[in-house]
């Protein structure tokens, strides 16, 4: 299992094996040129490889869900988790989940080793 991290102005993003795993700033709006920003970053790490996106909501910031339409163009990238016990945070990704290409490959949980967890089940 291989674990590197990059810090961003945005955030951190660590990469374990072939899952990007991002914890963005407080109250920032992540919108389309951060998402550019995280999908170069995996086309770099991952080339043509299969790999999932985990975003570890540790802080409150806001989404625009327009991101999932770009992130759903990108072949490699199976699925997304979203990692939050905040209640308002889990009721926003309803509307998120709506705008990536495969409902069933993008979902929530509470911890982020269920995330790991399920992601990991994703890319076999």
């Amino acid at each position: 299992m291989t674990k590197s991290a990059l810090q961003l102005e945005f955030g951190t993003v660590t990469f374990l094996d072939n899952i990007q795993i991002a914890e963005l700033n407080e109250g920032i709006l992540f919108d389309i040129p951060h998402n550019k920003e995280l999908l170069e970053l995996a086309r770099e790490r991952f080339n043509n490889q299969l790999y999932g996106y985990i975003s570890n909501r540790v802080n409150s910031y806001s989404v625009n869900p327009m991101i999932h339409l770009e992130s759903a163009n990108v072949p490699n990238l199976i699925a997304i988790a979203i990692v939050s016990k905040n209640p308002v945070v889990k009721q926003n990704t309803i509307i998120e989940k709506q705008f990536f290409r495969n409902s069933s490959s993008f979902e929530v949980f509470e911890t982020l080793d269920e995330a790991v967890h399920w992601m990991k089940k994703q890319l076999v």
